[in-house]
C-alpha cells in the first residue's frame, strides 16, 4: 500500500500567486463600501437633493452586495471560481465607470446597484479559492493574507474618500477602482490556474434565491433605516426587519428539506465548530463594525474635527491589526484557532472598556492607543476565526460554507452598525437635547454629548462580551478536515 504525500505546509509558488490575485481584487471592493461615506454632503449639493436620497448611494450598494453573497456558492460550482472571480470583477469595474459617469443621483444608485452586485461574490469566491488551495496545514497563514484589505479598507475608505474630495472630483471616487481592478483582473487571467471540471449540471436553487437574497437585502434595509435615525416604530423599519425574518426563517426550513442542493447548506451549522465560529463572528464583527460608525461621528461632534481628520484617527485600529495579523495566521495553523480567539477578545475588550473613559479633555496619544490596542486584538481574532471557520469541512463544503459565513459577517455589520447607531441617537435625545441644532454649543452641552457616546461604548463593550460564549464552545484543538 502507498501512502499519500504530507500535505504541503509552506507557501508553494502556485498559492503565493493566488492569494496576491484575491487580495488585489478584493481590497478595492471592500474600500468601495465606506470610501463615500464622506461624501454625502458633496453628492447633496451636486445634485441638489436631499440627504435621505443620498444615503442610498451607500445603502444600495450594501442591499445588492448582501444579495448577491447567497449565488457564489452555486455560481463557483456551475462555472468555476476563475471564471467567476474574473466576470465578478468586471461586473464591479463596468458598475464604477457607469457611477463616476451618473448624471443624476437616480442614475447613481442605480449603477451603486450593479457594482453592489458584482462586488457581493469577490470576497466569497476569493476565500473559496484560497481555501481549496491552502488545506488544513495552512489555513490560518492564507486567511491572515485575506484579512488584510478587509481590516484596512474599512479604516482607510472614510480616509481616502476624504483626500479626494480635497483635490479631485468626486466622480474619481469611483474612477480609481478601474485601473486597480483592471490590474487584479489581469492577473487573474495570467496567474489563476483553469477551472477545474464545472458542474454543468448544478441547478440553481430559484426558491431559495427567491427567499434569501430579497430576505437578506429587507433585512438590511430595515437595519439601514433604523440606523439612518428612523424611528424603530416606523412601518418601513418594522416592514423591513419582519419581513427579513420571515424570508430567512422560510429559507432555513426549505434548506433543510433541500440538503446540498440548496443555495446554502444549513445542515453545516451541525458542524459544533463552524456553528461556534460563525456565531461568534456574527456578534463581534457587529460590534466592531457598529464602533466604526460611531469613532467617526465621535472625532466630527464632540471634538469638531473633519471628515479626513476623523477617518484618520481611527487609522491606529489598522496599523495595530496588520501588526498581529500575519504572525497570528502562523500560530493558528500550530495551535488551536480557540486559544488564539480567547486572547484577542479580551484585549478588544479591554480597548472598548478604555473608550468608556474617554472625553473632550483625553488627549489624543491616549485615544491612538486605544483604538491601536483594539486592532492588535482584532488582528489575532480575524485570521483565527476565518480560518478556523474550515478546519472540520469536507473540501466540496467549503463554497457553501464560505456563502453562509459572509452571509452571517454582513448581517452581523449591518445589525451591529443599526444597533450603535440607534442607541447613540436614543442616548443624545436624553443626554444632550439640541447638541445638533446648528447654535454654538457650550462646554457642558459638549460633555453632555460626550456622556452620550460613553454610554453607547458601554453597550458595545456589553454586546461584544457576549461572543465570548460561542468562542468558548470552540474545541481546545486543531479541528481535523474531514475526507
Amino acid at each position: 500500500m502507498t501512502q499519500a504525500p504530507p500535505a504541503p505546509t509552506g507557501f508553494d509558488p502556485a498559492l503565493r500567486k493566488l492569494v496576491i490575485v484575491v487580495v488585489l481584487g478584493a481590497i478595492m471592493t471592500i474600500l468601495d463600501a465606506t470610501i463615500t461615506s464622506v461624501a454625502v454632503n458633496t453628492l447633496g449639493t451636486q445634485f441638489n437633493t436631499s440627504l435621505t436620497a443620498v444615503q442610498w448611494v451607500l445603502t444600495g450598494y450594501t442591499l445588492a452586495l448582501s444579495a448577491s453573497i447567497p449565488l457564489s456558492g452555486w455560481a463557483i460550482a456551475r462555472f468555476g471560481p476563475k471564471t467567476m472571480w474574473i466576470v465578478s470583477l468586471l461586473l464591479f469595474i463596468i458598475g464604477s465607470i457607469l457611477c463616476g459617469m451618473a448624471w443624476n443621483i437616480t442614475t447613481l444608485i442605480v449603477f451603486r446597484l450593479l457594482q453592489g452586485f458584482g462586488a457581493g461574490m469577490v470576497m466569497p469566491i476569493g476565500q473559496t479559492m484560497l481555501a481549496r488551495a491552502a488545506g488544513p496545514a495552512r489555513m490560518g497563514r492564507v486567511m491572515s493574507a485575506v484579512a488584510v484589505p478587509a481590516m484596512l479598507a474599512p479604516v482607510l475608505g472614510p480616509t481616502v474618500g476624504g483626500l479626494i474630495l480635497g483635490h479631485l472630483s468626486w466622480r474619481w471616487m469611483f474612477y480609481i477602482n478601474v485601473p486597480l481592478c483592471a490590474i487584479a483582473v489581469i492577473a487573474a487571467i495570467r496567474l489563476l490556474p483553469g477551472d477545474p471540471v464545472r458542474d454543468r449540471g448544478a441547478k440553481l436553487d430559484i426558491l431559495g434565491l427567491a427567499l434569501l437574497s430579497p430576505g437578506l437585502g429587507v433585512l438590511v434595509y430595515g437595519a439601514s433605516l433604523a440606523g439612518s435615525g428612523t424611528s424603530l416604530a416606523d412601518i418601513r423599519v418594522l416592514a423591513g426587519v419582519l419581513t427579513g425574518i420571515v424570508l430567512v426563517g422560510c429559507y432555513i426550513l426549505h434548506a433543510r428539506r433541500m440538503g446540498e442542493a440548496a443555495l446554502v447548506d444549513v445542515r453545516l451549522l451541525r458542524d459544533r465548530n463552524f456553528a461556534a465560529v460563525n456565531a461568534m463572528m456574527f456578534i463581534y464583527i457587529g460590534t466592531l463594525s457598529g464602533l466604526m460608525a460611531l469613532l467617526p461621528l465621535y472625532f466630527q461632534s464632540v471634538d469638531g474635527d473633519t471628515p479626513l481628520r476623523s477617518g484618520a484617527m481611527v487609522a491606529p485600529l489598522g496599523l495595530g491589526a496588520i501588526a498581529t495579523t500575519l504572525i497570528t495566521g502562523k500560530l493558528s495553523d500550530k495551535y488551536s484557532p480557540r486559544l488564539l480567539i480567547c486572547i484577542g477578545l479580551p484585549v478588544v475588550l479591554l480597548g472598548m472598556l478604555g473608550l468608556t473613559r474617554v472625553g473632550p479633555g483625553t488627549g489624543e496619544i491616549l485615544f491612538l492607543a486605544i483604538l491601536f490596542v483594539i486592532g492588535l486584538g482584532h488582528g489575532m481574532i480575524m485570521p483565527a476565526a476565518m480560518g478556523a471557520s474550515y478546519q472540520t469541512l469536507r473540501h466540496s463544503e467549503i463554497p457553501s460554507a464560505t456563502t453562509a459565513t459572509n452571509v452571517g459577517v454582513r448581517a452581523g455589520s449591518s445589525f451591529g452598525v443599526a444597533a450603535l447607531l440607534v442607541l447613540i441617537q436614543r442616548n443624545i435625545e436624553h443626554r444632550a437635547p439640541g447638541a445638533f441644532t446648528g447654535t454654538p454649543r457650550t462646554d457642558q452641552a459638549t460633555q453632555a454629548l460626550a456622556h452620550a457616546f460613553t454610554q453607547t461604548y458601554w453597550w458595545a463593550l456589553a454586546i461584544g462580551v457576549v461572543a465570548v460564549i460561542p468562542a468558548l464552545m470552540l474545541p481546545r484543538r486543531r479541528g481535523l478536515a474531514k475526507p
